[in-house]
């Protein structure tokens, strides 16, 4: 995630690998849905989950990982985006059994300011122009390239409430999402080390995740 408007070089030089190797049957295929929600639903519940926090307190600002259980419940937790910055890595422990869900680059488009209101044609249109032309997308997981991420690319299909995660809730709205994003399938418990991250035109993030599941 970023609303930044220079593009950041991506620097993705593994550290070493943690644990077993990984392959394409760990995410969930990109027409699949998981509890119940396609994985375009879940690109709108991920961009509600980021913009319930202050900026400041926000898992997405965090550089170390200590945010990282902010704010998660059910089956599907929410791996954070970065503001864009510089290259980030985080160290997280996540239950057992927990889906994982994650942009690799991402955008969202909202109503700034009050006295110039959007439409949810005109958000959705800036959200898709925001992520055009893509290229790079890297997933990784224990120093294994997870291929076909130019295929998950999600877009949400209505507009919505950005800040209705809020506390207390708050009314942003129209918002429109575009981006790619994978869902992971619950990895077994043990140690991974997971590096994901894209590049836009005026976009771009690269994130590692070492985490723990138990």
């Amino acid at each position: 995630m970023s609303n930044f408007t220079h593009v950041v070089a991506i620097a993705m030089a593994l550290i070493p690998t943690w644990a077993a190797s990984a392959d394409d049957s760990f995410a969930v295929p990109p027409g699949q849905s998981v509890a119940g929600m396609s994985q375009v639903e879940w690109s709108r519940a991920w961009w509600q989950w980021a913009s319930s926090f202050d900026d400041s307190a926000s898992p997405v600002a965090d550089r170390s990982g200590e945010k990282c259980q902010l704010k998660q419940s059910g089956s599907v937790w929410f791996l954070a985006g970065t503001y864009g910055s510089r290259r980030t890595i985080r160290t997280c422990t996540v239950p057992k059994g927990k889906y994982l869900f994650f942009p690799l680059v991402n955008y969202v488009v909202y109503p700034r300011d009050p006295l110039y209101p959007s439409t949810c044609q005109s958000v959705t249109a800036n959200a898709k122009r925001m992520t055009d032309g893509i290229s790079s997308l890297i997933l990784d997981i224990n120093g294994n390239r997870i291929t076909g991420m130019e295929q998950r690319r999600f877009a949400t299909t209505t507009c919505f409430n950005l800040a209705a995660q809020a506390d207390p809730p708050d009314q942003v709205f129209p918002a429109a999402a575009n981006g790619y994003y994978v869902m992971l399938k619950p990895l077994r418990p043990g140690k991974y080390e997971i590096n994901f991250g894209g590049v836009l035109p005026s976009v771009a993030q690269a994130i590692t995740y070492l985490l723990t599941v138990e």
